[in-house]
């Protein structure tokens, strides 16, 4: 049977008695690289690097001229889209009054965990993507995939 011991904060010791990093501690829990007050000394913050930038085996970046795109999620799709009208599926579990609710509107704005439109009547509404099946739309759509420049997927006829 294993036993839960409590926790416990550890202080740690920055650089040496030489000078190093002038010798102070270091909470872990006060935040990655921030000083206990009154403990003195100084501490170094490690440059801020790009995701995806290659590292020398020293681990210094090597900067890259490479372009940067979005990823292939919904929400940078929509974003792409902005000013589009969609029509958005959504299913609700364990809801009596309704379980699936079709949206139609213009897109607005999309974040990681919602969508806004504008409702043909003017109204404005903010859908949870938890809830969304998909999404149609009734024109050409802008799409990127990671990697490759934005183009238009024109519709099959």
């Amino acid at each position: 049977m294993m036993s839960m011991q409590p926790f416990q904060p550890v202080s740690y010791q920055i650089g040496n008695e030489r000078g190093g990093f002038g010798g102070g501690q270091m909470n872990p829990g006060m935040g990655g690289g921030q000083m206990n007050p009154g403990m003195g000394g100084s501490y170094m913050m490690p440059p801020q690097v790009s995701a995806g930038n290659p590292m020398t085996p020293q681990g210094s970046v090597i900067p890259t001229n490479a372009p940067v795109f979005e990823q292939s999620y919904v929400e940078n799709i929509l974003r792409l889209n902005r000013g589009k009208t969609g029509t958005f599926y959504m299913t609700y579990e364990n809801n009596k009054e309704w379980n699936a609710k079709i949206f139609k509107g213009i897109v607005e704005a999309a974040g990681r965990d919602h969508i806004i439109i504008s409702e043909p009547s003017g109204k404005r509404v903010i859908l949870l993507t938890i809830y969304l099946d998909y999404i149609t739309f009734d024109e050409a759509i802008n799409y990127q995939y990671p990697g490759t420049q934005g183009n238009q997927i024109q519709p099959r006829r």
